[in-house]
């Protein structure tokens, strides 16, 4: 993992990290809305719904726009292209198949159970 990759990984964890946030990207993978709707519906004071809007948006998992007519407005909705992204990249990262027997350690390249060296008083 390059780092970059390593980067843009650890923000958009952390970004999902927070219970909030998780609850607001759940509901806007469910569908496009605007700020006073997820505020009624999560329940959060506006400033700190737009606080968790905004590290979801320089994560890259979220888009926002204000309305032509009333700027008061501000409609989000989730960043489809980098969701797609993001979801192939972690169906190979955490693909089983990727996970290779390696070579045991120890002197003899085994692992020595702790309960034989009970036994044995080593």
């Amino acid at each position: 993992m390059t780092e970059q990759e390593l980067s843009r990984t650890t923000a958009v964890f952390k970004a999902l990290s927070d219970p909030n946030r998780l609850r607001i990207f759940a509901e806007l993978m469910a569908g496009d809305t605007c700020n006073c709707e997820l505020k009624e519906r999560l329940g959060l004071a506006p400033n700190l719904l737009s606080h968790h809007l905004k590290v979801l948006e320089s994560a890259g998992l979220v888009n926002s726009r204000r309305d032509v007519v009333d700027g008061r407005w501000i409609y989000y909705t989730a960043d489809r292209q980098n969701i797609a992204l993001w979801h192939e990249w972690l169906a190979t990262f955490f693909d089983p198949a990727r996970i290779q027997t390696r070579p045991l350690c120890g002197p003899e390249g085994q692992i020595i159970p702790l309960n034989s060296l009970a036994q044995t008083g080593d």
